[in-house]
């Protein structure tokens, strides 16, 4: 396939992130045109003055009232003029080699969408670098967002993304849940028959403007999601979606075993937070950040497994209505 990419960026209220996004695709090392598609989402504070300071980027340019990103995005492929769209958040910053290392690794294996990792940039914050470890790692999640480079099937993330425009057409685009929206279209790509794959080349700056408070709430929505997209697909419910849950029960259980002077179970997570700290300093090269990265696995598990526990027993055991249940998570 000779693909013609559309990068398509749904945007809420962060015209500072589309500047940065604008910046890096106008040094990009690749020589063929491109479209990029601006979505804003019903924004107060707009990116329209923005745009306009890249005259030499093929830039379109689009408002529509608020309806989350997942709409957003599906009505910039509408309108797009490619028939391969790049999907990426507007927080995203991309090395100059990403279109063509996304175009590289299509010629090598062509597929009808595919995901790439996210990376920390050397001028993140270290709390962005050591919330970046902990949903990256392979010590934390497995290496589920971009480095599980074994997996027989990847599951994209929607901060960094592909897909044709025939697979497009064919499944509609994405639902209304959010977060959820991405891993919900996976698996409705699947079921049609497209294939995914890992582009581990392709890889992107994710510079998340975030807390401790605002990751905490974005791990419980992910949390929250997954019982309901096991509920929508049964075929993709996985033992480690429960991880988590068992790693935050199992902590407490070890920390009264250790108010009984039963010492292992707490030592053996010492051990593992030893390793998160010593692992994430020499990847960042900061023990600072070692030390931000175990506070920040602690956030993440704690977050996700109470909400799937939550959720899992509201949806999955006594049948609740998603929409009714958690009316946050849908945009409709």
């Amino acid at each position: 396939m000779n693909v013609h990419f559309s990068t398509i960026v749904p945007v809420y209220n962060r015209p500072q992130e589309v500047y940065e996004l604008l910046e890096s695709l106008k040094h990009q090392d690749y020589s063929k045109p491109y479209e990029i598609v601006i979505v804003e989402d019903g924004s107060t504070e707009t990116s329209e003055a923005i745009v306009k300071q890249f005259p030499e980027l093929n830039c379109s340019y689009f408002f529509k009232e608020n309806s989350g990103p997942g709409a957003s995005r599906n009505y910039g492929m509408q309108r797009a003029q490619g028939n391969y769209f790049l999907i990426l958040d507007s927080d995203c910053v991309l090395p100059p080699d990403y279109l063509q290392a996304v175009e590289t690794g299509l010629k090598a294996k062509f597929t009808d969408f595919f995901g790439g990792p996210d990376a920390a940039h050397l001028d993140f914050t270290n709390l962005q670098k050591a919330i970046n470890y902990a949903m990256t790692s392979l010590l934390t999640t497995g290496g589920i967002r971009g480095r599980k480079e074994a997996s027989k099937k990847f599951e994209p993330r929607s901060f960094n993304m592909g897909i044709s425009k025939k697979a497009f057409e064919a499944s509609q685009g994405f639902g209304t849940i959010h977060p959820g929206e991405d891993p919900d279209l996976t698996l409705r790509l699947w079921k049609l028959g497209f294939e995914s794959q890992l582009l581990s080349d392709a890889y992107v700056y994710h510079k998340r403007r975030i807390s401790w408070s605002k990751f905490y709430t974005q791990v419980k929505k992910f949390g929250t999601v997954r019982p309901i997209l096991t509920q929508w697909h049964p075929e993709s419910a996985r033992l480690t979606f429960w991880f988590p849950s068992f790693f935050v029960l199992g902590l407490v259980v070890a920390i009264l075993f250790a108010l009984a002077d039963i010492g292992l179970p707490i030592l053996m997570y010492a051990f593992y937070f030893a390793a998160i700290a010593i692992h994430a300093s020499i990847v960042n090269k900061s023990i600072l950040i070692g030390l931000l990265s175990v506070w920040a696995v602690l956030v993440q598990f704690a977050g996700y497994g109470k909400a799937f526990l939550v959720s899992k027993i509201k949806i999955g055991w006594f049948k609740k209505d998603p929409r009714t249940e958690y009316p946050h998570l849908f945009f409709e």
